[in-house]
């Protein structure tokens, strides 16, 4: 009697342990299960960033292309002269036009001299055709500017500001924007063979 007593007893624990083992295993497979769902939703989470990533990356390059192709110059603005009207940071769209349409109160860029090669963007105080000549002032400045633009210098009528963006450009092209693309792309590649 006793030996059944002990085999019902060790048939119980082993029962048990069996239940014990299906219990730990069903909750193995819920937290495997858990983990798998969170890996999942941070994969999707990633996945949706690079993809608004990747489309930010070609809003922004077709800002700069597509005017290009369309006769636009684009050019960053660098000091306050202009401010509050265009601000630091800005990204300029220029057109050319004859300096004959040029009127008064217009924005135009326009090289400070043909040698120096540096890029001014100020409103026109006067269009001299006479003389060839605009007079401009930049709207953060007290006077006009103490010489005249001969014609030669003009390069166009500003026609579009987005404020900002220039900046943003001027990051990602340079030399840590470059780095900071080429990782993103790295890791991107690499997440994705995992």
């Amino acid at each position: 009697m006793e030996k059944k007593d002990s085999r019902k007893s060790s048939g119980k624990n082993v029962e048990s342990g069996r239940n014990g083992r299906n219990a730990e295993s069903g909750r193995d497979s819920r937290s495997r299960r858990n983990r798998q769902d969170s890996k999942c939703k941070v994969g999707r989470v990633c996945s949706i960033i690079g993809i608004l990533m990747i489309v930010a990356v070609i809003i922004l390059c077709s800002l700069l292309v597509l005017p290009e192709m369309i006769g636009f110059h684009m050019y960053h603005v660098i000091s306050g002269s202009m401010e509050p009207t265009i601000k630091v940071g800005s990204l300029l769209y220029v057109r050319e036009e004859n300096v004959e349409e040029i009127k008064e109160e217009d924005i135009i860029a326009f090289y400070s001299s043909v040698e120096e090669g540096s890029i001014i963007t100020h409103r026109v105080v006067k269009n001299n055709i006479v003389s060839g000549a605009f007079r401009t002032k930049g709207d953060a400045n007290d006077t006009e500017d103490p010489t005249p633009v001969p014609y030669e210098n003009f390069i166009g009528k500003v026609v579009l500001t987005i404020p900002y963006i220039g900046q943003l450009l001027t990051v990602m092209t340079s030399f840590y924007g470059k780095i900071a693309a080429a990782a993103f792309i790295v890791y991107k590649l690499t997440a994705h063979s995992m």
